[in-house]
């Protein structure tokens, strides 16, 4: 794989030679040659320009009824915004980062599920925070001409809600057709001459449930008490609708940097003097939204997604990074309070991760996005009956052998170092391993020898310019090789990521702040 080393000269030079435009990178060439991304003044300027609004924001839902109508936004962008606060605080040690932390967090946890009154699909109001489309499975309900519910019909597609079903007559008085569109995916499927007689060789269940998964991942249950023959739905149009679920990956990623501020407070005298009130909220808030998934936990050290859960893999194990992305906060809350419980999880947990790590020719690790062993790594066939099947809303599923994303694969790197500072798992010659990760299979040239990256752990495959925004996520390895950072840097620099000033913030801004706090946080 090719590697590239290059001067704080030569990173200068690329600078000024302007930028590539692309998907997420602003090219504003007079503008972009005056950005240092190592410069406070920068990080400072964009994260006041973020306030001013944008996906993400500290006082929206993590759910779709926030005003930017997007599922997770607080996840995946207000999270990033908090952690890059902290990496500030930590390069600079002005309490200012800190209290612009919690001006923020206080209007995060002011939007838990348990303040907004708000459940999950199991009717639950826990104090963490929900999601639902485009991630959980869409439920439509058809029903007779009285109301009465007859068929659910699931998909487990994602962006489920822009599926359109119109129910039709068959050509026999107890026969119907479901027509189903999903504009997003422009995917479609007709399900002619269904019947709801449990005994006809057209019952819609057994049909739909021979067909699975098929092009929108369809399944359906019966929702009469005594089925019987005869019944057919009202005709006409129905929508899906998502199911609300609380992730563990979402869950980690929102408190992680909140249980920093806790760790980072209790470790001096005077920061407890001054935060130890808010520090002592912020615990228990991180105690009560890990302990939302301890039924989800397993001796393993990892995740799994339980049985009838509304998600496309139910009964499954969840991806390496959305185990070890609440593992982030469990690290956190282990040095913040010394718990044997989570000292427990973050050592298995630790096993876990470094049980998936495989050593390449240039002595780097790899790693897949799916668990090697697990349901979804070897894939899973139906057994003919849903209740013995793995899971109820992909019958059947797999193999998935794909290396892991560097996107995701930068909460695996923060979680391995966050656990080794901790002394909980991995070992100095691990950290090495993944810091060569980056530096030999994911920091690449392309074919005019500039500064490119590849898209996962494993190399090999140059991403859009827009994948060089998530480089510096991978900080954490800096302190095992420099050049992490001097790459990263080269990537910035060449493709000069600005956030857009049209009004319109991207939805990669909140990761953008986090990327140059990392910039900064190791100069």
């Amino acid at each position: 794989m090719p590697e590239f080393r290059l001067s704080r000269r030569s990173v200068l030079k690329l600078s000024a030679a302007g930028a590539v435009a692309a998907s997420g990178f602003s090219a504003l060439p007079a503008y972009a040659d005056e950005i240092d991304y190592t410069a406070r003044t920068t990080f400072d300027d964009w994260d006041r320009l973020f306030q001013q609004g944008g996906p993400g924001q500290p006082d929206q839902p993590n759910d779709n009824t926030n005003r930017d109508g997007r599922s997770g936004m607080l996840a995946w962008s207000q999270s990033y915004v908090l952690l890059g606060l902290v990496r500030m605080y930590e390069k600079y040690r002005d309490t200012y980062y800190l209290d612009r932390l919690i001006d923020n967090v206080d209007q995060v946890l002011a939007v838990r599920d348990s303040e907004r009154g708000v459940k999950d699909y199991r009717g639950l109001s826990l104090p963490a925070w929900r999601a639902d489309h485009p991630y959980t499975t869409g439920y439509a309900t058809l029903a007779d001409s009285n109301g009465l519910p007859l068929l659910d019909l699931r998909e487990a597609l994602s962006y489920a809600e822009d599926t359109t079903i119109t129910v039709t007559a068959g050509t026999r008085p107890d026969t119907f057709t479901v027509d189903l569109i999903n504009t997003t995916d422009n995917r479609s499927t007709t399900l002619s001459e269904l019947s709801l007689d449990p005994a006809s060789p057209d019952y819609a269940v057994s049909r739909i449930y021979a067909a699975a998964p098929g092009p929108l991942q369809l399944t359906a249950a019966d929702r009469r008490p005594t089925p019987r023959a005869g019944d057919v739905p009202r005709l006409g149009t129905y929508e899906m609708h998502c199911e609300p679920v609380i992730f563990a990956v979402h869950t980690g990623m929102i408190t992680y940097p909140i249980a920093s501020f806790v760790r980072i407070v209790l470790s001096s005298p005077a920061l407890r003097r001054r935060y130890q009130r808010k520090a002592a909220e912020y615990l228990l808030a991180c105690r009560e939204a890990v302990a939302v998934h301890d039924w989800e936990y397993r001796d393993g050290g990892y995740l799994i997604w339980p049985k009838t859960q509304p998600l496309p893999y139910d009964g499954c194990e969840q991806p390496i990074n959305q185990s070890v992305g609440l593992g982030q906060t469990l690290v956190e809350l282990a040095l913040a309070t010394g718990d044997r419980g989570y000292r427990q999880k973050v050592a298995a947990m630790g096993r876990m991760l470094a049980g998936q790590l495989t050593v390449d020719a240039g002595d780097a690790y790899v790693w897949h996005y799916w668990p090697v062993g697990g349901h979804i790594y070897d894939g899973f066939a139906k057994t003919g009956n849903p209740e013995t099947d793995i899971s109820i809303f992909t019958p059947s599923g797999g193999p998935a052998r794909g290396f892991e994303d560097i996107s995701h694969g930068a909460i695996d790197v923060e979680f391995a170092a966050r656990a080794f500072r901790a002394r909980l798992a991995f070992t100095g010659r691990d950290m090495a391993r993944i810091a060569r990760t980056f530096t030999q299979n994911i920091a690449t040239t392309d074919a005019d020898g500039l500064p490119a990256i590849n898209t996962t752990v494993g190399g090999g495959t140059l991403g859009a310019p827009s994948v060089a925004q998530q480089a510096p996520r991978w900080m954490q390895a800096a302190a095992w090789d420099p050049q992490v950072h001097a790459q990263c840097l080269a990537l910035y620099n060449r493709y000069q990521p600005t956030p857009e000033r049209d009004g319109q913030q991207a939805i990669g801004f909140g990761w953008l702040l986090a990327n140059v706090a990392y910039l900064n946080w190791a100069r």
